[in-house]
């Protein structure tokens, strides 16, 4: 299937949001990452590289869902699939030299209050990665699943982050694995 102009310069935000931030990347590298025309910006995003962004994490957070789904029909006990997932990001930020991080974080931790489109959907993106993952939990009878959800959503985040900055698997590695642990200890507990 071709790519759209469009699909391309989105998918160049996304790698720009995971390597550099919003700030970090400028126009020509975008286009250049898109292999798109000057003009095909502004043609597609007439609000600039906010627009592009705002589309970029919308898209970030669409393609989050559908990963969930498919990895949770592969493996049916969500805590190996939650597992995966760690293991799957990890994989990806040691095999970039801990250059690519969450594009959602990289460009939360940028954002300030005046930037209420890109703060929109980081919030929407964020509550649907969530609720993809609380209803897998809830699905296999897991206790606080709402809450469980937003702890891994967490630990996500702040492990990639601490182990991009300290060019380390450790933090995501120790994190999740007592996470793991203590959520099984704790559905085992509450079990009848």
């Amino acid at each position: 299937m071709t790519k759209t102009t469009r699909d391309k310069l989105i998918d160049a935000m996304i790698d720009a949001l995971q390597r550099k931030g919003l700030h970090g990347v400028g126009l020509s590298e975008l286009l250049a990452g898109a292999a798109a025309p000057k003009g095909s910006l502004y043609h597609h995003f007439p609000g600039g590289k906010t627009e592009l962004a705002v589309a970029a994490i919308e898209r970030i957070g669409q393609r989050a869902e559908q990963a969930f789904a498919t990895l949770f029909e592969r493996q049916s006990e969500p805590l190996e699939a939650l597992a995966t997932w760690l293991h799957g990001a990890l994989g990806q930020l040691q095999e970039s030299a801990f250059e690519r991080g969450c594009p959602l974080a990289t460009v939360a931790l940028e954002s300030g209050p005046e930037d209420h489109e890109i703060r929109a959907a980081l919030a929407n993106a964020f509550v649907a990665i969530r609720q993809a993952l609380q209803q897998q939990l809830q699905r296999h009878a897991y206790p606080q699943p709402q809450g469980l959800a937003a702890l891994f959503v967490a630990l996500y985040e702040g492990g990639l982050l601490q182990a991009r900055v300290a060019g380390s698997s450790e933090p995501l590695k120790q994190a999740a694995a007592t996470l793991l642990h203590l959520t099984r200890q704790h559905r085992t507990e509450s079990m009848p």
